[in-house]
């Protein structure tokens, strides 16, 4: 039992896998499995469009809230409500009504809805990309992970509108992020110390707002977010050569309390 609650936490079972996406956005917890918690309600836009397999059983509300509140803010929208009816019609077979939640308990990551012929296969999908977390370059710093983005992937110069560009860099982060919902997150503007001091500090809490609306219109909850402007303040290096001044404009990202090696 514990070999396949281990391996369940790191897949999904998907039947005709070739054709059916994965969900990014899924939490699957099968460490402390979500039928064992039943007490789950649901509210929000998405709630009258979902199956009444989920909406109207305990199991079903059950599955849909720690899996499918992909922005963790306790509600279910259209777009997440859809997630988890495809996701269960994926487990369920075509008899939704005849699911086995007992069974799916039992071994979540052989169950197979129909019980008919075809292929069954385990697909080991995550929330969140390790590998393009890792390529942030997060460096271990005494709030948490910390990673750095310089003024020229996110912005053009003395302006803090994010370039188009930057809102794919940020994307995996964000996909972390909302996936990872306990996460709080410090964003951090800085200015090389060219202008006055007054514009510097605007500059910098603007940049650093405009990165933390990214994240919200990537839905995440922007109530997780600090949001400073330091300006000229705190500089990594010289602002007496061109180099050193493109170093200094910067906003850092630091996810609190987490470890850098994590990834």
């Amino acid at each position: 039992m514990k070999t396949t609650i281990a391996r369940a936490a790191f897949g999904l079972v998907m039947i005709a896998a070739t054709t059916a996406p994965a969900f990014a956005q899924a939490r699957y917890d099968m460490s402390n499995p979500p039928w064992s918690r039943p007490g789950y309600r649901l509210a929000g836009a998405g709630v009258p469009i979902l199956f009444p397999e989920l909406r109207n059983t305990a199991r079903g509300r059950a599955f849909v809230m720690p899996n499918f509140d992909a922005n963790g803010d306790g509600r279910i929208n259209r777009q997440e409500a859809g997630d988890a009816n495809r996701e269960f019609a994926r487990i369920a077979g075509p008899r939704r009504d005849r699911f086995d939640w007992a069974a799916y308990g039992r071994d979540p990551g052989g169950y197979r809805g129909d019980r008919g012929s075809g292929t069954t296969v385990v697909e080991t999908t995550t929330t969140w990309d390790r590998g393009a977390m890792r390529n942030y370059g997060f460096r271990q710093t005494p709030r948490g992970a910390t990673l750095t983005l310089q003024e020229d992937v996110l912005f053009r110069t003395d302006s803090a509108v994010l370039r188009p560009g930057a809102i794919e860099k940020l994307r995996p982060l964000a996909r972390y992020l909302r996936g990872n919902p306990g996460v709080r997150v410090a964003i951090d503007g800085f200015t090389d110390s060219r202008g006055s001091d007054a514009h510097n500090q605007d500059l910098s809490e603007r940049r650093a707002a405009s990165v933390r609306q990214a994240f919200d219109d990537m839905d995440v909850v922007r109530a997780r977010f600090s949001v400073v402007g330091h300006g000229e303040r705190q500089p990594v290096a010289t602002n007496g050569t061109a180099a050193g001044m493109r170093l200094n404009r910067r906003v850092e990202v630091t996810l609190l309390g987490q470890r850098a090696d994590r990834f």
